[in-house]
């Protein structure tokens, strides 16, 4: 059996694979991390409390999709308040995108993550057919993922616990 010198056999129990799932999640915390807080910042700065036109863009694209929305009511309520709502998904969508870009308070961010995705299928993307098209579920998914296993490696949240444990 191969033996790692700094971990002993690289087997399941502690070697290579141990390793490599304990850094699992990073591609997945990076990806929804920098791509929450990219759309965060796009929206804000092309259409936040700066313009009106990605207002009246929402607004169009709402409107359109509300009969076939699984959530019409909250399409109303976001259609009647447009301005705001526009606004706060943005700042939602760049502290998410902060906190599990740089692995703080991951889980709770994950979890505000993904029920901005699922809030965000439920209105905007209910209707795509086929439901793989549309990429809401899939960010939700993901978010809840986070949610679960945590930050991993190399997150201020692994090393805050390592911290911790190294305190005690």
């Amino acid at each position: 059996m191969p033996v790692d010198r700094k971990s002993g056999p690289m087997d399941d129990q502690g070697g290579v694979r141990e390793r490599l799932a304990r850094h699992g999640v990073l591609p997945l915390r990076l990806f929804l991390g920098a791509t929450f807080l990219y759309a965060g910042l796009d929206t804000f700065f092309s259409g936040g409390p700066f313009s009106h036109v990605d207002r009246d863009m929402m607004h169009s694209m709402l409107g359109a999709g509300r009969d076939s929305s699984a959530a019409p009511r909250l399409v109303d309520l976001v259609l009647e308040n447009s301005g705001a709502a526009l606004t706060l998904v943005a700042l939602v969508e760049i502290a998410v995108g902060a906190l599990v870009l740089f692995g703080v308070l991951t889980r709770p961010a994950a979890l505000v993550g993904a029920g901005l995705a699922l809030g965000l299928w439920l209105t905007v993307s209910w209707g795509t057919n086929p439901y793989y098209f549309g990429n809401d579920l899939p960010y939700a998914v993901g978010f809840l993922t986070l949610a679960l296993t945590g930050a991993g490696a190399f997150s201020l949240d692994a090393a805050r616990a390592t911290r911790r444990a190294a305190e005690r």
